[in-house]
């Protein structure tokens, strides 16, 4: 695959419109949590690194992560840029481009992502990542500790990093899009099933829990049937991960993603796995989840 273009050319995105919101995001800052730093990073790995492999980046480089579409952004330099994830109508110049699709922008071209259709959080990549100033090791913005670099704004202009030496080999990936319906997630009971009447984690695998408009990269916070709690009081505060279904005393349950604090005083019934994040993080307010054990989880037939 050749590059088009002036060879040599400032490369970057300059923000025309953000949408609900855009981050940027790589794969996170692993093994920091000792000292209190979360991970962070793309909630959606697996869409963020398919993007990359499409452009031949390597997997941890970092890309635009766009909540519910509405980014518009304009080239300065020519470049190959890719969008997976969330189903959002993508246009370069006004003209449609694939989901999946390794596309050329040129120089001065805009791209628009209309909002989504299905799925909440899409992924443009770009070849040779966005070159933005790592912190702790990565170029992720964590919206809840304001760890790595700013939101961006309209104006912002961010820069993109010089192209990979080798080409990439694919140029469309036949993925399927997010759906639209319900949502199954696989999860294991968590470390403190003992603080629920025995019944709890039966009704939270029995039933479906809404998405709420309260969701962010923080956690996504879900209505549906009570997990009824057998002790009062709270817990000292204690470890947390990705995927924990943490229960307040409203008994409505939290699935805690990739922002989420590092520790927490409520306690977890159960644990998505890993992976099954990236179904979790495209699932629109509205949405359903049903919630089903692992193979090989105690409590499975």
């Amino acid at each position: 695959m050749t590059t088009p273009g002036t060879k040599g050319a400032p490369r970057g995105l300059e923000i025309l419109a953000t949408g609900s919101l855009v981050t940027v995001q790589d794969l996170g800052r692993l093994g920091l949590g000792a000292l209190g730093v979360g991970t962070s990073g793309a909630v959606d790995r697996a869409s963020l690194r398919l993007a990359n492999r499409l452009l031949g980046n390597p997997d941890d480089a970092a890309a635009l992560e766009v909540t519910f579409g509405g980014l518009e952004v304009r080239a300065h330099g020519g470049m190959f840029v890719v969008l997976t994830g969330a189903a959002c109508a993508m246009t370069i110049d006004a003209a449609p481009v694939g989901h999946a699709a390794v596309t050329w922008l040129p120089d001065g071209a805009t791209l628009r992502l209309a909002p989504a259709t299905s799925g909440l959080r899409a992924y443009l990549g770009v070849r040779g990542g966005i070159d933005v100033s790592p912190v702790l090791g990565s170029r992720s913005t964590d919206t809840l500790s304001g760890l790595g670099p700013a939101v961006p704004r309209v104006g912002d202009r961010l820069p993109v990093g010089p192209p990979p030496d080798s080409p990439p080999l694919v140029e469309v990936a036949p993925v399927g899009l997010p759906t639209s319906g319900e949502v199954s997630l696989r999860v294991v009971p968590g470390p403190r099933e003992d603080w629920f009447v025995p019944s709890a984690l039966e009704d939270l695998l029995g039933a479906t829990y809404e998405v709420t408009t309260e969701s962010d990269r923080v956690g996504m916070r879900l209505s549906g049937p009570v997990l009824e709690r057998a002790r009062d009081g709270e817990l000292s505060s204690e470890g947390m991960v990705t995927g924990a279904l943490q229960v307040p005393p409203t008994g409505q349950p939290t699935l805690l993603l990739t922002d989420h604090p590092v520790t927490g005083g409520y306690p977890v019934i159960a644990v998505v796995v890993a992976g099954d994040i990236g179904l979790a993080a495209q699932a629109q307010p509205g949405q359903r989840l049903r919630f089903v054990l692992a193979d090989g989880g105690p409590h499975g037939s």
